[in-house]
């Protein structure tokens, strides 16, 4: 029997007053890659929030179990150190702290283990130079006068040096050039492995031509309301949502 990395039963989950996810189930195996595509206000990026554990998004009804553990309970710090990760779709800027020592410490955090210095750069440098980032990238601040894409390569850069299980790229490839999609996807794709899942949240199928899901998922008012393999991207690409509304 094959053992599912992420399974998510009925899962209910308001913001504040609101109602958002309205019974949603996904389930995501171990080496999988799954889309998440819906119009906006379906509730995509509350997903995203509700998996990572976003003090704001209450959940409400529905059980969200990770390597068979429920972790509807548990903190953002504590579901990061089960090994999810969360890449944001608007990064935040932070004066004064390096990219560098940024990633060095969240690792740590993670783990629970000492780093050594020279092995750690060693690494930077090694999964820097995959995402074609210059290596002067380290010392700078953390996002502080990035582009859009060097933000959204930074994310990634912090998925390769974390190495989590379920990696959660919400919107990822928005507002990136081509060329940028292109870096982003390679740098993902190189990270993929028999052991670890991705799920992506994207309005575009660029990045999926590169990422080539496994699952896409269509989500509407808060539930999945079809699941198909790669052509229901494109049938959506002709069409719209219009036809999965009813």
């Amino acid at each position: 029997m094959e053992s599912k990395l992420l399974k998510i039963e009925n899962l209910k989950t308001k913001i504040e007053d609101k109602e958002i996810l309205k019974g949603l189930n996904l389930e995501i195996g171990k080496g999988e890659v799954h889309a998440i595509m819906g119009p906006n206000g379906a509730g995509k990026s509350t997903l995203a929030n509700t998996l990572m554990g976003h003090p704001k998004y209450e959940i409400v009804d529905g059980e969200i179990s990770f390597e068979g553990e429920i972790i509807n309970e548990l903190k953002a710090n504590e579901r990061a150190k089960k090994g999810l990760f969360l890449s944001f779709q608007y990064p935040e800027e932070i004066p004064g702290v390096t990219v560098e020592n940024f990633l060095r410490t969240a690792k740590i955090a993670v783990t629970g283990k000492p780093l050594k210095v020279m092995a750690f750069k060693k690494a930077l440098k090694e999964k820097m130079e995959l995402l074609e980032m210059k290596e002067e990238y380290a010392q700078r601040y953390l996002n502080l006068g990035f582009s859009g894409g060097e933000k959204k390569k930074n994310e990634i850069l912090q998925m390769a040096i974390l190495e989590p299980k379920l990696s959660i790229l919400d919107e990822t490839d928005s507002g990136l050039d081509v060329d940028a999609i292109r870096i982003v996807a390679q740098g993902v794709n190189s990270l993929k492995n028999s052991e670890n899942s991705i799920l992506i949240i994207t309005h575009h199928n660029k990045i999926l031509d590169y990422l080539k899901p496994d699952y896409i998922h269509i989500l509407v008012d808060g539930k999945i309301v079809k699941t198909g393999d790669f052509s229901l991207a494109k049938e959506i690409e002709a069409n719209g949502y219009e036809a999965f509304r009813s």
